[in-house]
């Protein structure tokens, strides 16, 4: 069909030419799509605005050869202006995006599309901490695509907890038998909110003191960097 509609929360965007961009979406029923939106950098553009990072929208798109070509954007969740107005929230946001940019390089799926403009959603809002909700996006999107962290019995031979050492290579939590020498140790309030996260108790992660969530997010950006496989630019900059 040379036509198509979907929803999609646009990852990136890059300049092509005077007037144009491609806009890298991440679809509800398509995947992730490289479109090209024409002349949405001129001033008159009807839908431009509409097609900036963070935001969810309705679009219209023309099949192409190499890239599909933009006819159509309609606001769904306009967060963009509310995001970049906070810069915590704006610094989570990108690496929430990068992050699902990465996840979905093959393919993409409903679930990593409902859970990135739920966490977006929930930052424009304001409805928790930056921080905490960067963490846990990254936890439940990364469980998603098959890298599920273990915060109660032992990842590697699976001995029920609790147990202290972290290895993030092998996927959380391990019983002494199985760590390492000098296998960092959490302490039992940082397990907690790591599954707090995990889970979306936001009530037990909400309460957590400072130096838990420091603990914490260190863990959740080894984690996840370790499972991509590559650096995160974007965690660089994260406010905390």
């Amino acid at each position: 069909m040379p036509v198509y509609r979907d929803d999609a929360v646009v990852l990136r965007t890059h300049k092509l030419g005077e007037a144009d961009r491609i806009v890298t979406m991440l679809t509800r029923k398509h995947g992730k799509v490289r479109a090209v939106a024409k002349g949405v950098r001129r001033t008159a553009s009807k839908f431009g605005a509409r097609l900036e990072p963070f935001m969810v929208a309705d679009v219209q798109l023309y099949e192409g050869r190499s890239l599909d070509i933009i006819t159509q954007a309609e606001s769904i969740g306009s967060y963009g202006a509310q995001i970049t107005a906070d810069y915590p929230s704006y610094t989570a946001a990108s690496a929430m995006v990068e992050t699902a940019d990465k996840l979905t390089e093959a393919e993409g799926s409903l679930q990593q599309y409902l859970l990135l403009v739920g966490a977006l959603r929930s930052l424009a809002r304001q409805e928790h901490g930056a921080g905490l909700t960067l963490d846990s996006y990254l936890l439940r999107a990364l469980s998603m695509a098959g890298w599920a962290p273990s915060f109660q019995d032992c990842a590697r031979c699976g001995a029920r907890g609790a147990h202290s050492a972290i290895v993030v290579q092998v996927g959380g939590l391990v019983c002494d038998d199985c760590a390492a020498p000098g296998s960092p140790r959490l302490d039992v309030q940082t397990i907690a909110l790591l599954s707090s996260l995990l889970t979306g108790d936001w009530d037990h992660a909400e309460s957590t003191a400072e130096k838990t969530r420091a603990q914490a997010t260190g863990v959740v950006a080894a984690y996840t960097q370790w499972h991509l496989g590559r650096g995160l630019r974007s965690l660089e900059h994260v406010s905390r």
